[in-house]
């Protein structure tokens, strides 16, 4: 490769480094970037302290405890992120309800299904833009500003508990960015969590207090006791993905 050659090529890598330190800016509202709220947002125990790995926020779900048909953990979520609740292929939902059946015993279960906030993402690992990413406290997130909508992450994913958002919204809740064009999908209530809450929607909704939010880590946490007294299970756990999102009586 002659000078001139490689002269060209580092200048264009420039221009692409450059162009990507942009868009990793890019104003959520004035003074606020998506890559410092992620990066910002309050600590578990002081309000603004950094997000740390020393956190894992995550949830259990006792399938004992979820009740055939019951849908408030859905609504819960729906009202919370602005979601209008349609199911059609098109339509975002950040949860459904799976109902299961053990064909040799005729046992019956039901719980709920959504982004299960690995700790090794397939959904980061093949997003071009790093639109998906996930922050130290293992909440896996998307960044709408930088989301091309390639989908890749939707295919990437083996729990499909990712959304296409194929209409413009003319409602959004401000803490809760949406547009078309864009992926999404649950965000275990970050905002709730990066105000200080301890608790997410359907956590809060769900009436036999079947879902249980907290922080994995902390082994005095009511979700760390009840995962050292019971038999959990991870969703696809051949898939060595450490899930966030664990499960009691599947």
């Amino acid at each position: 490769m002659s000078e001139v050659d490689k002269s060209r090529v580092a200048a264009r890598r420039a221009l692409v480094a450059g162009a990507a330190a942009a868009m990793a800016g890019v104003l959520l509202a004035p003074g606020i970037r998506l890559v410092e709220v992620a990066r910002a947002a309050p600590g578990p125990n002081k309000p603004g302290e950094p997000v740390s790995s020393k956190v894992r926020w995550g949830l259990l779900i006792d399938a004992n405890l979820c009740t055939e048909g019951c849908q408030e953990c859905v609504l819960a979520c729906n009202r919370e992120n602005g979601l209008d609740g349609r199911t059609r292929p098109t339509d975002s939902q950040w949860i459904r309800k799976v109902e299961l059946k053990d064909l040799r015993s005729g046992r019956k279960a039901s719980a709920p299904v959504m982004c299960q906030h690995c700790a090794e993402p397939p959904c980061v690992d093949v997003c071009p833009t790093g639109a998906s990413f996930k922050r130290a406290d293992g909440i896996v997130l998307v960044d709408r500003h930088t989301c091309i909508g390639c989908r890749y992450c939707m295919m990437a994913c083996p729990y499909k508990a990712r959304s296409f958002i194929h209409e413009t919204l003319t409602t959004q809740k401000p803490e809760v960015p949406r547009g078309k064009g864009c992926v999404e999908s649950c965000t275990l209530c970050v905002h709730r969590i990066d105000r200080g809450e301890r608790t997410t929607a359907c956590a809060q909704a769900c009436p036999t207090k079947a879902i249980i939010f907290g922080d994995l880590n902390d082994p005095e946490s009511e979700i760390s006791r009840r995962v050292a007294q019971v038999k959990t299970t991870q969703l696809r756990a051949d898939l060595r993905l450490n899930t966030g999102v664990r499960y009691a009586g599947l």
